[in-house]
């Protein structure tokens, strides 16, 4: 067996072309990856590299055709022409387009089963590489490690060179790591809950770019189709009626306008909120028509105006007041340090009560986990600390529809109590069975639509809250994260609607990630001290900081700065668990 090593070097035309109003550039990509900003200053577009392949040519060898029958699949969505010709008849009939995008790293090995001369009319020749990701048909971008070894075989032609006569089964397109990041861009839409109609859900997909329409409009084209299989089921809604399209989307001085067409009905005013939300953000917070007018029209008829700007709470604006524990009792964190106990029996010092939870901040309500279960007290002078759940539970959860949330480890169950409900806590339906399962954590997303839940010591797994008040059903379950030998998982906080943070510690030390549930992106925080527990809320993250031993022992409140590498003290001694309402 032989082996030689390369790198995914696209074999491209060399041309250097703009492509008038798509931000596309042409460039050639066996020399530098420079991404050349277009100069319109269009506000509808994203700059990106559009790769031309070239067909298969007589003096190529099996390792320069797999390199341009790769390049192929690449460029196949803006040219299906060239691909074809890099396979024979029977090779064409049976390969297709369709199904999941293969990501791999960019560099990879050719293997050879022997030794071979060049006389050889047919050869075998394996690709291994490293899988990335798939980029599934609903657009959800999944990563996926270990090794992708996949066998190709080509036959020679008499004209010369090569074509390939057969590909690894099941195999669609095959695109690199940097073919993505050319021509794909990561991409949040915007769904209504299907728990809380007030607010949006966000949903990350990967966009391919084309030179034929701006990014508005790829947006706005795919915001109209079904989410992604991780918010279907009734998690989430959409204002749009089925069979609406986007008719056009242009650029008008400061104002974008945005053409859609019925059954859209301009005469529902209930749901002229929802779509302009739905529209507004799914554009801005992918930087796109920001700080401008959306000017909504049904079949060119005047639906509705967008004003930049607009305050309207559909998403959670991450501004909410941090708490800390200090002795058992709850404290206000201040801008400087501590700022008074909350009032009632949740302020004053006491044993016997870990892992407290707080309630949305309107008649707010705090919860903690007890050697017998979990009880709640009200933050008023009033207040008095009842016994809502008994059993053995995971810490509680609070949803912003008011209800408190725990899985009950003994009888494999997540537990749902609403304490304006007048009933005790009552069983949570779930699609996948939960019963023998170690879950260690439950915690619900701000949105009141993603769950997560940690398994054991080393193991993530995230699903949606579909449904509502006693009928919410816990569904679409996926991983979401898994540590590495020796190291367990120390603490879970919602850091946004988006993010959650996972701190892992091994006998090396502690690893604290900020993970991005829509699509695995992993960002590590820098460490100094060992941290204990962690809360986060919008772009604040706060940790339990315990460092030294005996009397030498220092707890402390800390606060990662917005540089997202350093940390600074907020409260210096006798400081416990932070927390944010809800997350």
């Amino acid at each position: 067996m032989t082996t030689t090593r390369r790198g995914w070097a696209a074999l491209v035309l060399v041309a250097l072309v703009g492509l008038a109003g798509s931000g596309c550039t042409v460039i050639p990509l066996s020399g530098p990856n420079t991404l050349i900003e277009p100069g319109t200053g269009d506000p509808l577009t994203k700059p990106f590299q559009r790769m031309i392949a070239l067909p298969p040519q007589p003096t190529w060898g099996p390792e320069e055709v797999i390199k341009g029958l790769q390049a192929a699949m690449a460029a196949y969505a803006d040219d299906p022409s060239i691909l074809p010709q890099y396979l024979t008849p029977e090779a064409r009939s049976k390969w297709s387009p369709s199904g999941p995008v293969t990501v791999i790293e960019d560099a990879y090995d050719f293997v050879y089963p022997s030794e071979r001369d060049g006389t050889q009319t047919v050869q075998k020749i394996t690709v291994k590489g490293r899988w990335a990701a798939s980029i599934k048909e609903d657009d959800a971008y999944v990563p996926t490690g270990g090794a992708w070894d996949r066998p190709f075989e080509l036959v020679k032609v008499a004209d010369g060179g090569y074509r390939v006569s057969s590909l690894p089964t099941g195999l669609g397109l095959l695109l690199t790591n940097s073919d993505v990041a050319r021509a794909y861009r990561a991409t949040n839409l915007y769904y209504v809950s299907g728990n809380t109609p007030d607010r949006l859900v966000v949903d990350r997909v990967r966009l391919r770019l084309t030179p034929t329409k701006s990014f508005a409009q790829t947006i706005l084209e795919r915001l109209l189709q079904q989410p992604t299989s991780a918010l279907q089921g009734g998690a989430v809604t959409s204002s749009f009626p089925q069979g609406t399209k986007v008719e056009y989307v242009v650029w008008r001085e400061e104002r974008v306008v945005v053409n859609l067409s019925r059954p859209l009905d301009p005469l529902d005013p209930g749901a002229k909120a929802a779509v302009r939300a739905q529209i507004r953000y799914s554009l801005n917070m992918n930087e796109v028509a920001k700080g401008r007018t959306i000017d909504i029209q049904v079949d060119g008829e005047p639906y509705s105006l967008d004003h930049p700007d607009t305050d309207d709470h559909w998403l959670e604006d991450g501004d909410a007041d941090p708490y800390f524990v200090s002795r058992g009792a709850i404290q206000y964190l201040g801008k400087d340090g501590p700022a008074g106990t909350v009032p009632g029996p949740a302020g004053q010092e006491r044993t016997g009560y870990r892992d407290f939870a707080l309630s949305k901040d309107n008649n707010a309500l705090i919860a903690a986990r007890t050697s017998t279960g979990i009880s709640v007290a009200g933050l008023t002078q009033a207040g008095q600390w009842q016994e809502v759940i008994q059993g053995d539970l995971t810490a509680p959860s609070w949803h912003r529809d008011g209800s408190l949330w725990t899985f009950d480890r003994k009888n494999g169950a997540a537990l749902r109590y609403d304490p304006a409900g007048g009933r005790g806590p009552e069983r949570v339906e779930a699609e996948v069975k939960l019963q023998g399962l170690d879950v260690t954590r439950l915690r619900i997303a701000r949105d009141g639509v993603r769950v997560v839940l940690s398994i054991g010591e080393n193991t993530v797994q995230i699903c949606a809250l579909a449904g509502n008040g006693a009928g919410a059903k816990l569904v679409n379950f996926q991983s979401l994260a898994t540590t590495g030998e020796g190291e367990r998982i120390i603490d879970l906080a919602w850091a946004d609607d988006e993010h959650l943070l996972m701190l892992v510690e091994s006998d090396a030390g502690q690893i604290l990630n900020q993970i991005n549930v829509g699509d695995g992106e992993t960002v590590g925080v820098p460490l100094k001290d060992r941290l204990q527990s962690l809360a986060g809320s919008g772009d604040r993250v706060l940790a339990w900081s315990r460092t030294g031993s005996g009397a030498e022992t220092k707890s402390k409140i800390v606060e990662l700065n917005q540089d997202r590498q350093t940390w600074t003290p907020k409260v210096e001694s006798d400081a416990s668990t932070p927390l944010f309402p809800l997350g």
